[in-house]
């Protein structure tokens, strides 16, 4: 059995150096945390994929919240990412009632078709989960949910998650969980006992939240923590 992933958030290339250094096993590639991590700007991503070896998962998100906005502008940039070389993407949209708005999904999955996405938190803040999941299962590429069970965190979500975690498998619930917002310690041991085996972390492998950068010590500690 393969060691559990550790997902570090990275705004930066000095933030993926670190990540790289502590035992990170992918990073999720974001600017803008104000606006809860939106797309980076080309050269940023240039950057880091100059700087560390680590699988890049670039976010498509152009503006706050969960609704695509500009769906050409969003497509413009997939295709200059992905012709600087990015290959794995994190993406997922609602719309104003709540649902998945599965046009716009299925259109930017097209758009980086032949390559491995995650869906992101919308889920947790959609009007029903089961239905994102049927509607999306099918979608090319798509290998992971980023989820914390609920809009408010891991704290109020774990029950969710353990019962998704139990319908593994099943239509719909066939890709990998991975489990982040509001993520602390303390939740790993019983993660890792419910049969959770991946982790996206953020602000908590920084010293003083968003405005410093990924601390490798922080990092390497998840490290230890996850692999039990």
């Amino acid at each position: 059995m393969s060691r559990p992933i550790v997902e570090v958030i990275a705004l930066t290339a000095q933030d993926a150096r670190a990540a790289e250094a502590g035992g990170a096993d992918r990073l999720e590639l974001v600017t803008d945390m104000a606006a809860d991590g939106l797309t980076p700007s080309v050269a940023d991503f240039a950057a880091i994929r100059a700087a560390v070896a680590l699988p890049l998962r670039v976010m498509l998100r152009i503006r706050d919240g969960f609704t695509p906005g500009d769906l050409d502008e969003l497509l413009a940039r997939v295709a200059v990412l992905r012709a600087e070389g990015a290959e794995e993407f994190v993406l997922g949209f609602l719309d104003a009632d709540g649902a998945v708005d599965l046009a716009a999904t299925t259109a930017v999955a097209e758009a980086v078709a032949g390559c491995r996405w995650t869906f992101h938190r919308a889920i947790d803040h959609s009007a029903d989960r089961a239905a994102v999941r049927a509607a999306v299962a099918d979608l090319p590429g798509l290998d992971t949910f980023l989820t914390s069970g609920a809009p408010a965190g891991v704290d109020a979500g774990q029950g969710v998650l353990e019962g998704e975690r139990a319908k593994a498998g099943e239509p719909g619930y066939c890709q990998r969980i991975l489990v982040g917002g509001g993520l602390r310690a303390e939740h790993v041991p019983g993660l890792l006992a419910a049969g959770f085996d991946a982790f996206h972390i953020g602000g908590a492998v920084r010293v003083d939240g968003w405005t410093t950068p990924v601390d490798t010590a922080k990092v390497a500690a998840w490290r230890t923590l996850v692999d039990g």
